[in-house]
């Protein structure tokens, strides 16, 4: 009885641990920019790191989509919490390696509906995926 107990746990570990491998975000990981120098009309340039690489198709030129999710409550439904995933933007592959690549601002999506994003930019934690046409 002893040995079937342990088959089941083992089998049940093993679902739950290949099933995470199957879902993976891509994220922006790092930002790297110029120090500003306080220049009228100066351009600052930043270089955006996510961890999807060549492994995932991604290439030189490739046009990634960036989508931030914000989390609100209901107050009024005790617990209910509801999740948005909004597209803020998209970034152009400079360089690829295997499973990391390195990416530039190619559209920011701001204006009037900036208040939404919390912070009017990509930040660290932003997910990423190929654009499809």
């Amino acid at each position: 009885m002893k040995k079937r107990n342990l088959q089941i746990i083992m089998g049940l570990i093993f679902m739950f641990t290949a099933s995470m491998g199957f879902a993976r975000d891509f994220i922006i990981f790092s930002i790297v920019q110029d120090l500003p120098m306080g220049y009228q009309e100066e351009v600052v340039n930043k270089n955006f790191y996510v961890n999807i690489g060549s492994e995932q198709g991604v290439a030189e030129g490739t046009t990634l989509d960036v989508y931030r999710t914000i989390s609100r409550r209901d107050p009024y439904k005790r617990k209910t919490r509801y999740k948005y995933n909004i597209k803020i933007g998209e970034l152009e592959v400079l360089h690829t390696e295997k499973d990391t690549a390195i990416a530039t601002l190619k559209e920011l999506n701001a204006g009037k509906d900036l208040k939404v994003y919390d912070i009017g930019n990509f930040m660290v934690g932003d997910r990423v995926n190929v654009k499809v046409k």
